[in-house]
């Protein structure tokens, strides 16, 4: 894994940023700073969380208390990176470890310290991968957030949704060895992808009642996948990596274009992809090796390669803990060689599910994010995935307290064909209990606006 990531700062380029690019060097660059391979060995984790009152979660908490909570954060001695989204939702990024203990354990520890700080202003972090309050409100004014909402604005309302009311639990993973293998780059980059519908289906906690994601239980998927046209999707899965991320990183718009002119807006150009600003310019000044570093940060797949693999797809985790069982179980399905082949056994079972089209807007993604584990093969496949990771735990020396948290929650949700999302009736009333939906025969088929996504 890369030295340290937080937020979207971005990889550092291996050159002088200013230097002017050509095609062929940013081709070379993003092959060089995206897969950065060997021995599997470091873990990191990225965990976005809602800012709540405590005693009205849910009423909207004002700009000044969000602040306030915010600067009580950045003030506490951590380990990890303390960022903020657009929203005011806070984010945590753990420095990579060498083991699970390492990465949960300095995870805990500063967790508890943020919770106590906001606990004196009367306020609390909440797990849940889609803000129910409304209105959505941006908190953060800067160049980069304007221009952001300018270009999301022209697609419809699922930006501002994106920035002002998603979080997650991102897991980061090293490449993997350059050569085929279990434990080789290419086959970790196709498991994230097949695996990663597993993912989004166990850990759903987004429900949504209303709106066009009703009744769907990772409603922050549907709003990943609505972002644009090109910006949210995963590459083709069956092409080489690096060459498949390289041209999808090149032919995806230009989200603006900085200026150091202080307190100046970054233009934001209609349908300019990154080799056309090569190519010809587009009116702009010629692009830089820093305008790639950024515009690679303005890049959402599902899976991002930052050096290491990114895994985005998961909804934030309830209660105190629950972040610490999706970083466990992708720990073990793609770092424990044992556990990793029966995930790579299960994750080719969903290849004709997952079909053609890109993740997230294919029938595989679009089945986990509505049905979540009342799908009969997301179901199956979680239940195998998750016996392996358990059973994986101790020979990475995970202590008593992960491999019980991943035990109920496995006996809790997995095992009865239940997510997180079926816990909630009403966004308004966290620990309600949705009932048990029957179970689909057979896979819901995209109509309309989705068949042609």
């Amino acid at each position: 894994m890369s030295q340290p990531t937080t937020g979207d700062e971005g990889p550092v380029m291996p050159q002088d940023s200013l230097t002017r690019l050509t095609e062929a060097t940013a081709e070379e660059l993003i092959h060089g700073i995206c897969f950065k391979t060997g021995p599997p060995r470091l873990l990191g984790a990225e965990l976005e969380w809602l800012v709540v009152d405590a005693e009205r979660p849910d009423r909207p908490v004002s700009h000044d208390r969000l602040a306030a909570a915010h600067d009580a954060a950045r003030a506490l001695p951590l380990g990890s990176g303390v960022t903020v989204e657009p929203g005011g939702q806070l984010e945590l990024s753990s420095a990579p470890a060498t083991s699970l203990t390492g990465c949960v354990d300095g995870l805990q520890a500063d967790l508890a310290a943020v919770r106590g700080a906001l606990r004196t202003q009367g306020l609390e972090l909440r797990g849940l991968g889609q803000d129910p309050r409304r209105p959505l409100r941006r908190m953060l004014a800067s160049p980069r957030y304007d221009a952001m909402e300018t270009y999301f604005d022209r697609t419809g309302p699922a930006g501002r949704a994106m920035m002002c009311a998603s979080a997650s639990v991102q897991v980061c993973v090293d490449a993997g060895h350059e050569e085929p293998g279990p434990l080789g780059h290419g086959r970790r980059w196709r498991l994230a992808h097949l695996l990663g519908a597993v993912l989004v289906a166990a850990f759903a906690n987004s429900p949504a009642h209303e709106g066009p994601y009703a009744g769907w239980r990772c409603a922050r998927q549907g709003v990943w996948s609505d972002l644009d046209t090109r910006r949210s999707l995963a590459p083709a899965l069956e092409a080489e990596p690096r060459g498949a991320w390289t041209r999808q990183a090149l032919d995806t718009e230009v989200m603006c274009v900085r200026t150091d002119e202080e307190g100046a807006p970054w233009a934001v150009p209609r349908g300019l992809t990154f080799r056309d600003w090569l190519r010809s310019g587009g009116g702009h000044r010629p692009p830089t090796a820093a305008d790639l570093d950024y515009h690679l940060t303005t890049l959402f797949p599902p899976v991002r390669p930052r050096g290491h693999l990114e895994l985005r797809m998961i909804d934030a985790q309830p209660g105190e803990d629950g972040w610490l069982v999706p970083v466990a179980v992708v720990h073990a399905l793609f770092d424990d060689p044992e556990a990793a082949e029966t995930a790579y056994r299960v994750a080719k079972g969903l290849a004709d599910s997952y079909g053609a089209q890109p993740a997230p807007r294919n029938p595989l993604w679009r089945a986990a994010a509505r049905d979540a584990l009342s799908d009969p093969e997301l179901r199956s496949a979680a239940r195998a995935c998750f016996r392996a990771a358990v059973s994986a735990l101790p020979r990475l020396g995970a202590g008593g307290h992960v491999i019980d948290t991943v035990g109920e929650f496995t006996e809790r949700y997995v095992s009865r064909g239940r997510c997180p999302a079926d816990d909630r009736t009403d966004p308004q009333q966290p620990h309600a209990r949705a009932p048990e939906r029957p179970h689909p025969r057979t896979r819901p088929q995209p109509t309309g606006e989705e068949a042609r996504s």
